[in-house]
């Protein structure tokens, strides 16, 4: 049995794109949608229920064609193609289009766009940069900042060569924070020949090389600082520099013969170590012997004093640390007794 309901409904005309000044308020009927249980808002339309029985209507009240709203919301429902006009097309003139509000809500087609600055400022690069060792590298700076293993070795080479065929005038800046071929704790991680490849090429290069220990040079690395160009030798104020004997690699499960060859080996490269030493920094080979027999540390005054080093950088302290007492002489006053002089 086909039933008709009737009620008052005010029609928010914003969501169906009229006039914002333009309100009405009619009597219009609703037929559910059986697909997606959205209402349909039909002007004048009947409800018919769902498995209806009979085909009867109840007689519809006549529509009045020169109705204002109706004719607006008849020629809105007309021009709108497909966003607004749904379900089966106009059969009668005096019929008014019904329109699917709420069925399929449609976003914009292009959401706004931020478009973010290029960059902050001017001196930000436009394209992304490269790793910091290339960024040094542009500055004509080499930095040692790893024990001297054969990854460590390639990279330092390759960077000195390259800089040299670069501009073979220009100065390079070696900056060295490194234990050498140890660790810190004493254990050997690399061949002693690591830092004599880079030495080697140091002393190949037609540039001038300027060294600059920041925190740490020892062993090998104490080699690199000491043999940068004669007066362009720098040591920040608390680095420290040490110089030792080679280390004899872990042996394992080597038998005694070889580790006999490891000995022998050792016992070169200290002498060649201690000859280089004796070579940059002006003192004899039994005096760079007698004090590499221990672990030998310096701080930046007395690396200057023994010739590791020509200047330090003080950024501006030179006058207050000229004043200053030397270690030797507040030993001296105290009654401390020097254990290793040289």
């Amino acid at each position: 049995m086909a039933t008709t309901s009737c009620f008052q409904v005010v029609l928010p005309l914003k969501t169906c794109s009229l006039p914002s000044s333009i309100s009405y308020s009619k009597s219009i009927k609703l037929k559910p949608n059986t697909n997606d249980n959205h209402l349909r808002i039909k002007c004048f339309a009947s409800i018919n229920a769902r498995n209806s029985s009979s085909s009867s209507s109840i007689p519809m009240p006549p529509v009045d064609p020169k109705d204002p709203f109706l004719s607006k919301l008849a020629s809105i429902a007309a021009a709108s193609s497909d966003s607004l006009l749904q379900g089966s097309p106009v059969t009668s003139s005096d019929t008014p289009p019904y329109l699917d509000l709420f069925e399929s809500p449609k976003l914009m087609a292009t959401p706004a766009q931020v478009e973010r600055s290029v960059s902050y400022n001017e001196h930000r690069p436009r394209t992304p940069p490269p790793d910091l060792p290339s960024l040094l590298l542009h500055g004509r700076i080499v930095y040692i900042g790893m024990p001297l293993v054969a990854a460590v070795t390639e990279l330092v080479v390759a960077e000195l060569m390259y800089l040299q065929w670069m501009d073979p005038k220009a100065p390079i800046y070696i900056y060295i924070n490194s234990t050498g071929t140890t660790r810190d704790d004493g254990e050997s991680v690399g061949m002693e020949t690591e830092g004599f490849a880079i030495y080697d090429s140091m002393m190949q290069l037609k540039n001038e090389i300027h060294t600059v220990a920041v925190g740490a040079a020892i062993g090998q690395a104490c080699l690199l600082l000491a043999a940068g160009s004669k007066g362009h030798r720098y040591m920040m104020p608390h680095a420290k520099a040490m110089i030792q004997q080679p280390r004899v690699p872990s042996s394992g499960l080597m038998p005694a013969s070889d580790v006999l060859i490891r000995a022998k080996e050792a016992v070169v490269n200290r002498d060649v170590l201690t000859e280089l030493l004796a070579k940059h920094t002006g003192n004899s080979v039994e005096t760079v012997a007698n004090v590499m027999k221990r672990p030998f540390y310096m701080d930046s005054r007395r690396a200057k004093e023994f010739g590791v080093i020509d200047k330090i950088l003080w950024q501006g302290q030179e006058k207050i640390m000229a004043d200053v007492m030397p270690p030797e002489d507040w030993d001296k006053s105290a009654g401390i007794k020097i254990a290793d002089p040289f």
